[in-house]
């Protein structure tokens, strides 16, 4: 079993797949989980649907979270991480190619840790997933489980 957990949400096929190499190419005893829209990934946090028999007292030590889903948009997600105690201590990166200061805000508002904008060249997008992964798994105190 690996130590560390990365939920990424992500809907976009092609950025997905960048992200989970990206992270895979730098991680250490990381296991990295994909979902493809915002209520997937509620299901997988709070283990109902697909995910009614996961353990749900191990939580991901970061989420990355694009904006723009289907189902149910990021920045809902992101409210329904803070508002619940399972995982309101959770960090929540907001990975996205909005730059629009409205979202910017509203993640802050919403409660996230942090927003990257996805460069469009992917050493630069690999670089910045390496620094976020590195910060927020190794560097970071998380709150104690």
């Amino acid at each position: 079993m690996k130590n560390k957990l990365i939920l990424v949400v992500e809907d976009n096929s092609d950025h997905l797949e960048l992200a989970v190499l990206a992270l895979e190419e730098h991680s250490v005893d990381t296991e990295i989980v994909a979902a493809r829209d915002g209520a997937g990934a509620l299901d997988f946090l709070f283990g109902a649907g697909a995910y009614a028999d996961r353990d749900t007292k191990k939580q991901p030590n970061l989420i990355l979270l694009d904006i723009r889903l289907p189902k149910l948009s990021g920045l809902d997600v992101l409210r329904s991480i803070r508002a619940n105690p399972l995982t309101s201590a959770v960090p929540v990166v907001m990975l996205t190619s909005s730059g629009e200061a409205s979202d910017i805000a509203s993640s802050y508002q919403g409660g996230a840790n942090g927003f990257v904008r996805k460069p469009v060249d992917f050493g630069a997008f690999s670089d910045k997933l390496n620094r976020l992964q590195g910060y927020w798994l190794c560097v970071n105190e998380a709150v104690p489980s």
